[in-house]
């Protein structure tokens, strides 16, 4: 049963109440409510123990940066230890999060990304603050291939390229053939069997779904629109889904995006028996992309999308 169009406009604040960037890291909230009391330690002793997992070193870096006073107590951390490149890194990543939202100046934020690089050289975290930042797209090109030189399965660099890839010539309107569908395929046989980059087709789709749609080439209900029945998408979807029922790991610090991705996807693919299978992992682990595609309230898609599959309306 298709599940009725939630309200059009994003309730932000209250997504960002229930739609926790940290997802299922425990370790991770504990660090972060403690750097929202000034006590860094603790965050430095977390990325200490994250040694070089560079998927749950980005993710916890970017979710530590998103604390409001991520960037005070950071400088703070850099006082006593001048030269700690864990704290040179969240201090980037936060000027990064604060550019983000028009309170810090681009390039400060570069300039402190390329301090950390160099403190850090082996590290693709402060290449993904640099990633984050940058709009000129070969420039972005450059950087995501730093990024792969140091840890060529990066999850949430190749969400991004994903997302830069489908924005582009969107005013041509929808094409089979665009380069985002090529990077997604490419990338996805280039990666390990048991990569969660296997789903990167799906991220795909959905990135460009959100361009059409706000370009006026697909209706404003993903459910809606025949972007996500016709036979490249069944394929692409049946593929991640399959990949997913054999492959899946409890462990990847990003895996909750790409099951909310998957859900959304079989929500709008109209198979909801599959679609409850993936809100039963994905339990109250809600991401506002896709949700929000293309501009939409993402908790309430979710609960009305969740309720629907599972059959509790």
């Amino acid at each position: 049963m298709t599940p009725p169009p939630p309200p059009l406009g994003r309730a932000r604040k209250r997504a960002a109440q229930v739609m926790d960037a940290a997802l299922d890291d425990g370790e991770l909230v504990a660090a972060r409510a403690a750097l929202a009391q000034g006590r860094w330690q603790v965050a430095r002793s977390l990325l200490v123990h994250t040694g070089d997992d560079w998927d749950r070193r980005g993710h916890r870096v970017v979710v530590l940066a998103q604390e409001r006073h991520a960037a005070a107590w950071a400088r703070d951390w850099l006082l006593a230890e001048p030269d700690s490149g864990d704290g040179a890194l969240l201090l980037a990543l936060a000027l990064v999060e604060r550019a983000a939202r028009g309170k810090e100046q681009p390039d400060e934020a570069r300039e402190a990304c390329r301090r950390a690089a160099g403190l850090l050289p082996a590290d693709p975290t402060p290449w993904l603050g640099l990633l984050l930042l940058e709009q000129a797209w070969d420039e972005t090109e450059r950087i995501f291939g730093q990024i792969r030189a140091r840890y060529a399965d990066h999850h949430h660099a190749h969400h991004v390229m994903v997302a830069r890839l489908a924005e582009r010539h969107a005013e041509a309107g929808p094409d089979p053939l665009h380069e985002v569908y090529d990077f997604a395929n490419w990338s996805a046989e280039q990666a390990p069997a048991d990569s969660p980059l296997a789903v990167l087709p799906v991220i795909a789709h959905a990135e460009r779904y959100r361009v059409l749609a706000a370009h006026g080439h697909e209706p404003a209900n993903p459910a809606a629109s025949r972007h996500w029945t016709g036979r490249r998408a069944r394929q692409v979807m049946k593929a991640a889904f399959d990949w997913w029922l054999e492959w899946e790991h409890e462990g990847h610090p990003r895996r909750l995006v790409d099951l909310n991705f998957l859900a959304h996807a079989k929500v709008c693919e109209g198979r909801g028996a599959e679609a409850a299978a993936l809100f039963h992992r994905i339990g109250e682990h809600a991401t506002a992309a896709p949700w929000s595609y293309p501009d939409r309230d993402p908790y309430s898609a979710f609960r009305a999308a969740r309720t629907a599959a599972l059959g509790t309306a």
